[in-house]
């Protein structure tokens, strides 16, 4: 088939932040083909607060929707849609702010759009042909982050801390958790799942077959 006949099948993989959500995504990929599954990170798009003082920077609420820049996908899945590369923006998470570096993706058969958010936003949930959402235990969540920002993204134990207790955790449950209910799918245990796991991509790997131009 056509790109035009075929456009994307559009999969949100949304969940807590530390919920499993790129395990997920991984364990996916490992077992379809990468040329034909592309990925697009919610957390690309955050607005750049170059202009702003570092200390400033900080205390953003960046698990707040308005952080992020969701307009800019919506209009980048919109031209994947329509067979149009496009190019994402890469976030340095580290100095809050944008690089001047872009990532090219092209049209795939099937796109995977996550982060903790898609499943939230409704123009952005309106592209989704199957949504999935990752459900695991809130102090889980929490040690993954840990060790996550303090490992990769040099934060103190402190800042951490306060941040989740600040931000984090209410608007986990102001916008994350509500947002479940628009999932077709449920993963408990995020990567761990490997039963919920194995049907997804089985239902994407039907998508696909059907779709190979070699049959």
């Amino acid at each position: 088939m056509s790109r035009e006949a075929s456009p994307p099948v559009v999969v949100g993989v949304a969940g807590g932040s530390g919920s499993g959500k790129t395990t997920v995504v991984r364990a996916i990929l490992e077992q379809l083909r990468p040329d034909r599954v592309g990925v697009i990170h919610h957390d690309a798009y955050y607005r750049s607060f170059a202009h702003l003082p570092e200390d400033t920077r900080a205390a953003i609420n960046f698990d707040h929707p308005e952080a992020l820049e969701t307009e800019l996908l919506v209009a980048h899945v919109q031209s994947l849609l329509n067979g149009e590369a496009v190019d994402v923006p890469v976030y340095d998470f580290r100095t809050h702010a944008r690089t001047d570096r872009t990532l090219r993706v092209r049209p795939t058969d099937v796109l995977i759009v996550d982060g903790i958010l898609v499943l939230a936003e409704p123009d952005l949930r309106e592209l989704m042909d199957i949504r999935i959402f990752v459900d695991t235990d809130s102090d889980i969540r929490f040690i993954r982050r840990l060790v996550r920002d303090m490992g990769e993204r040099g934060r103190s134990l402190e800042s951490v801390v306060t941040q989740y207790q600040d931000t984090v955790r209410p608007m986990h449950l102001e916008f994350v958790e509500p947002s479940r209910r628009w999932a077709d799918v449920i993963i408990p245990e995020g990567g761990k799942n490997r039963v919920a796991i194995d049907m997804v991509v089985t239902k994407l790997a039907s998508i696909l077959e059907a779709r190979d131009p070699s049959r």
